[in-house]
């Protein structure tokens, strides 16, 4: 789908407007300085979310992912390479990343750093656009991205927006990605909001 310059800055202002108050939930609950930036963003198939995620060497990821329902309809995930999943981990617990029992907290600390994100971003969505959106609870994994985040039917059409995520957390610089899979039909329909909005 070819969408317009102008298109592309309102989904990333979007997408910033909702990380930025993630981050600052994040920091206010861990009580040190955390932002969190995406200095872009990529709407791609199936198939080229794959390629790019083989291309970052993240084939295999850790992912917090969480369904939406509603005007739009799809999964939202934050996504980190293994090592970077590791490295967040560890310095919001403060401990180091060889320690045995940091497995123990890994899924929970990820999951609600997940969870803060994700909807922060899908709330920014709903929230700017007026649009009232359902979310199932999330859960997380560890896989390679297709496992993680395709529909089982892999004929279903979806559009992929991806967006690099750089989380700065003190002197701590940790990478991952945040993808909103839309299925069939309802990333027209966000742009169609947008353009609503944007032309009104």
């Amino acid at each position: 789908m070819n969408l317009k310059p102008e298109e592309i800055d309102a989904l990333k202002e979007l997408i910033n407007i909702g990380a930025g108050k993630a981050a600052g939930v994040l920091s206010d609950m861990l009580q040190c300085h955390i932002s969190l930036q995406v200095p872009f963003i990529q709407i791609l198939t199936r198939n080229e979310l794959k390629t790019e995620m083989e291309g970052l060497s993240r084939d295999r990821v850790s992912a917090v992912k969480l369904g939406f329902k509603g005007p739009f309809t799809g999964t939202a995930a934050l996504v980190f390479p293994p090592d970077s999943a590791s490295k967040l981990v560890s310095v919001l617990v403060s401990e180091e990343p060889e320690t045995a029992d940091l497995d123990a907290v890994r899924v929970g600390t990820l999951s609600e750093v997940g969870n803060i994100v994700i909807n922060g971003v899908m709330g920014s969505i709903s929230n700017v656009l007026k649009q009232h959106i359902n979310y199932s609870l999330p859960t997380y994994m560890e896989d390679n991205i297709e496992n993680l985040l395709m529909p089982d039917d892999l004929y279903a059409e979806v559009t992929v927006l991806l967006a690099h995520t750089h989380f700065r957390i003190e002197k701590f610089y940790i990478e991952g990605d945040i993808i909103l899979i839309f299925e069939a039909g309802s990333f027209s329909t966000l742009i169609s909001v947008i353009d609503r909005d944007l032309y009104d």
